[in-house]
């Protein structure tokens, strides 16, 4: 007998849902803000497919591996399509549906989708996500009778942390600090970037099951870097052994359920000389000024235009980098960026209670000249009524970070 291999289907095992990150109501305040967005712009239909949206509309943050995932959100459902590699889990860790598409025939994906939004519909979509190849498919298989870029709209809704994603942003930054630790007391002469790292991360690891046991675990890492390898901000990690007098920069990056925090630090082994403590200090000087201009209906711009009228008035402008801080959320270093809360010159955002921001400005030096190396403080700023609260609390400065 020939066997008959579906298209799709519902693989809904188990039974029963798993916890998600937050309580369904979130969820569904989130949905019903999707929604106002659908009726603002008259859409039928949105096709989410970049992991940030779809993890923070459904719960689900999938692994891609090369095949396309989707959210799909009509006016009465919440629908997530993945491919069979996954089995159950996507529907067990979502606050909807879910249905499996198979591979037996190319497109089954799209045929999915088109079931769930039917063809000649108006059809909200992510352009900055959708490869031109995707594009194609999704106008093939869906024919919109018109398409709407939501992307700049759902980043914007992401901005605007609820109680809740900042009460798990906290938990991340408390997680962060512990790293933080863990990599203060591994430092040592001989030890290798790749070792303290481990102790870095490995103390973060256990410290987010510790608080949250029933989570799913993955994609926690950190970047400690050291001597010439502390220029960039996101340089791998090496086997490089540390030495007296090395210049430090550890970067703690604890993934709770797709929410990213960061703890960034100075450091240096044993001792610190005078060309490199001058550049520090200044340093985290433009680090505690900005950090006392993050406050409701501080644009971005402005915020930067300060910090770096303040470090031009040290002479220091020129070595700055990149930006001074950015969004914190559901996002990550491969996936998700809310690109309009970022301190830059040509973001003019204007900040309010509820949003979430790093401030983390980064002095780099070249190699041969005095105080050579990358010197970057960070930490996330949760904006309040009335100015903002500081929610990392791992020291800055030479005081506690020259060690080892």
């Amino acid at each position: 007998m020939e066997l008959i291999r579906p298209e799709q289907y519902r693989y809904h095992n188990g039974g029963k849902k798993d916890a998600l990150p937050f309580a369904d109501a979130e969820y569904h305040d989130r949905l019903a803000g999707l929604h106002d967005i659908m009726d603002m712009h008259g859409l039928d239909a949105v096709v989410l497919t970049s992991m940030h949206n779809v993890a923070y509309y459904s719960g689900f943050l999938y692994c891609s591996f090369g095949r396309p995932y989707a959210c799909v959100v009509t006016k009465t459902d919440c629908v997530t399509v993945s491919a069979g590699i996954d089995a159950g889990q996507p529907w067990r860790r979502s606050i909807g549906d879910n249905i499996t598409y198979t591979d037996w025939k190319r497109d089954n994906f799209w045929r999915v989708v088109a079931s769930i939004t039917g063809e000649g519909k108006v059809i909200g979509c992510e352009a900055d996500h959708l490869t031109m190849e995707r594009a194609e498919k999704l106008n093939a298989f869906l024919k919109p009778s018109r398409g709407v870029d939501i992307a700049a709209a759902t980043m914007e809704q992401r901005m605007r942390k609820s109680p809740a994603e900042i009460a798990l942003i906290k938990h991340g930054a408390n997680v962060a600090d512990v790293g933080g630790y863990a990599i203060r007391d591994a430092v040592k002469v001989g030890a290798t970037e790749l070792e303290v790292t481990m102790a870095g991360r490995d103390a973060m690891e256990r410290e987010i099951a510790r608080r949250f046991p029933d989570a799913e675990y993955r994609d926690t890492w950190v970047w400690f870097q050291s001597g010439l390898n502390t220029d960039g901000a996101h340089n791998p990690v090496t086997n490089r052994k540390l030495q007296r007098r090395d210049i430090l920069s550890l970067n703690c990056f604890p993934m709770i359920s797709g929410y990213y925090t960061a703890l960034e630090r100075t450091m240096f082994v044993g001792e610190v000389d005078d060309a490199s403590l001058k550049i520090w200090e200044a340093n985290i000087a433009a680090h505690e000024y900005g950090m006392s201009l993050l406050v409701p209906g501080a644009s971005c711009s402005g915020v930067t235009a300060k910090i770096n009228e303040f470090l031009a008035e040290r002479d220091m402008l020129q070595y700055r980098t990149f930006g001074y801080g950015h969004s914190f959320g559901v996002l990550s270093h491969y996936y998700g960026r809310e690109a309009g809360l970022e301190l830059r010159e040509d973001i003019d955002t204007v900040l309010e209670p509820g949003m979430v921001i790093s401030m983390e400005p980064m002095l780099t030096i070249a190699d041969g000249q005095p105080g050579a190396g990358g010197y970057r403080e960070h930490d996330i700023l949760v904006v309040t009524e009335d100015g903002a609260e500081d929610i990392t609390h791992y020291p800055y400065g030479p005081a506690f970070n020259v060690v080892g």
